[in-house]
């Protein structure tokens, strides 16, 4: 949360180049198309250094978050929405969580209106409150 540009540019060296060995090394051995990679967290981090807890860093944030996707049938060299100027929250091509469970079951080859699973004496499925695949990640 704080000391952001040591702590982000050690976070950063640890992840970029693994990230992109993986791909490099899915692509050369013709693995990439048939292997879906995905990159998140489980939510995005306020534009501001601040978390008004007497502290410098940034805080969660829950109403824009970064995905990376490769692999799998996942058009490539592409950006997918965007956030407002500052980062605060996403404007364009925006979607509720559930539209992204339902797209990485779709990317799986998973009908989700098909699988259900049995909880608390009936039968649920993951996309029963809504849900849409994601049409500019599978077409």
């Amino acid at each position: 949360h704080d000391d952001l540009a040591s702590a982000h540019g050690n976070r950063i060296r640890t992840v970029d180049r693994p990230m992109a060995a993986l791909i490099k090394d899915l692509k050369q051995r013709a693995m990439l198309d048939e292997t879906l990679i995905v990159w998140c967290g489980e939510f995005g981090r306020s534009p501001d250094n601040s978390t008004g807890r007497g502290r410098v860093g940034r805080d969660h944030n829950a109403k824009g978050m970064s995905i990376l996707f490769a692999g799998g049938g996942v058009p490539s060299g592409q950006t997918i929405g965007a956030t407002d100027e500052i980062g605060l929250e996403a404007v364009d091509v925006v979607h509720p969580i559930r539209d992204l469970h339902v797209t990485l079951l779709n990317l799986l080859g998973l009908d989700d209106n098909k699988l259900t699973y049995f909880h608390g004496g009936r039968f649920k499925q993951l996309s029963q409150t809504g849900g849409r695949a994601i049409r500019e990640i599978v077409g």
